[in-house]
């Protein structure tokens, strides 16, 4: 079958790969779009890891509003190239990423981004804790780790179980992403405001309101 260059454009912004990545797919699928994009996946798949060390610095900022102005949430999420800032699949990333930080309230973006001196903080507090337990002192160093490792998840943005599919972390996300787009894609930094935070007041979660729209 012959490939055409209005079928190797198509694939191209259905997948945001490269043009002779999509001319190869379609050849090896012999026409088939779906099935070009299936072999783009997988190629994906295997290669994300190699995409993650190059230079991103093209993307979007999102801004997503809650409860009517409650709670709200700027992202900045870098792509390579500005084709694929446009493209419908990054775009609705972004957006259920924004709408992720708006319900899970991260801290951080990745975990090397906590100060040293938050990790030995929440350390000695851990610590104190878990001597407070009457766990026995050999094995309460290996218990305070345990417990600093989860304080990462917590507070990371990409360590976090991802609020429409628990299942997987929004690292996981992220790589699924880079994957199926065919290049590297970055989470910068974002900013989470939240109305009266701050000021003592009668305390409503936000959050569990957010996580409970997302997944309604």
């Amino acid at each position: 079958m012959e490939i055409t260059a209005a079928m190797v454009k198509e694939l191209r912004e259905k997948t945001g790969a490269g043009m002779m990545d999509c001319k190869r797919a379609l050849t090896d699928a012999n026409g088939d779009m779906e099935r070009a994009t299936e072999l783009l996946r997988e190629k994906g798949l295997a290669s994300a890891a190699k995409k993650a060390g190059r230079v991103a610095a093209e993307g979007i900022v999102e801004a997503y509003i809650h409860g009517g102005g409650r709670i709200g949430v700027l992202v900045e999420v870098n792509s390579e190239t500005d084709f694929v800032a446009k493209n419908e699949s990054f775009r609705n990333f972004v957006h259920d990423i924004a709408m992720h930080i708006a319900a899970a309230g991260p801290q951080y973006v990745r975990r090397e981004e906590v100060p040293q001196e938050v990790v030995e903080h929440e350390r000695s507090i851990l610590r104190a804790q878990t001597l407070n337990e009457g766990k026995p002192e050999h094995i309460v160093d290996k218990i305070v780790e345990g417990r600093v490792d989860k304080f990462f998840k917590d507070i990371c943005l990409l360590e976090q179980p991802f609020v429409k599919d628990p299942d997987k972390t929004v690292e996981q996300l992220l790589k699924e992403t880079i994957a199926h787009i065919g290049e590297n894609i970055s989470i910068r930094r974002f900013a989470r405001f939240v109305v009266g935070e701050g000021i003592e007041k009668q305390e409503t979660n936000f959050a569990e309101e957010v996580m409970a729209q997302i997944r309604g």
